[in-house]
């Protein structure tokens, strides 16, 4: 996998290709899906969502540039797998997820292989984690409409948070890096497709904006 789907493909940063050989993807999949844990493909896992595909993965981790030392946020953690191959490399990693019995499922896989550093908590993603902000980096695994400005705000200066914007159909991945207290430069890496992301500063339930993104008189967000 690493070699054909992931080097050969462009992935050069050499600590995300040795995360990726190192963390076992047929411990994140659904039972019976085993046998495709290492095809280049996303897999459905319990509640209607997906694990995404290892390249989506392992270029969402090389885009965000993260170094050992560093805290980490991941929204949208689905089966831990994402969360457990930033730990291999960053030293704290905080995982957001909304389902109930996904997050539990997927702390008690983390716990089972050992993977100590990271913090799986249930809730609200969009919103971020305020309590343990600032990030050197934010990485967000389910498309939203635009960019959640809480987790633009819980970047450190020098941070990156990269996050798929778009409509529900097809995301551009984008990169956002804050440059100053106020300040944020925007990069699009590009076409992407992820399944919708349900918050506060997300999507609604309904498949609408959330109110928090289309009060009166607001401006529309970085959207690459």
């Amino acid at each position: 996998m690493v070699d054909v789907q992931l080097a050969r493909r462009g992935i050069r940063d050499e600590a995300v290709l040795a995360a990726m050989r190192e963390v076992p993807r047929e411990r994140f999949v659904s039972e019976g899906m085993e046998e495709f844990a290492y095809d280049d493909a996303p897999l459905p896992i319990d509640a209607g969502q997906t694990i995404s595909q290892p390249y989506i993965v392992a270029a969402m981790i090389e885009a965000a540039e993260i170094e050992p030392g560093d805290r980490v946020l991941e929204v949208g953690a689905g089966s831990g797998y994402a969360a457990a191959v930033i730990s291999r490399i960053a030293k704290d990693v905080f995982a957001i997820e909304r389902h109930e019995v996904l997050g539990h499922a997927a702390r008690k896989r983390l716990e089972g292989l050992g993977y100590c550093n990271v913090e799986l908590r249930i809730g609200d993603g969009t919103l971020g984690l305020p309590d343990e902000a600032p990030f050197d980096a934010i990485l967000v695994s389910a498309g939203g409409p635009e960019v959640p400005r809480a987790l633009k705000e819980q970047l450190k200066v020098g941070g990156g948070l990269v996050v798929p914007v778009g409509d529900a159909g097809e995301q551009s991945l984008c990169k956002i890096t804050r440059t100053g207290t106020g300040s944020y430069a925007e990069e699009d890496l590009g076409a992407v497709r992820f399944v919708p992301l349900i918050g506060a500063q997300g999507w609604a339930e309904d498949g609408r904006r959330s109110a928090a993104n289309h009060l009166p008189g607001a401006s529309r967000d970085l959207s690459c």
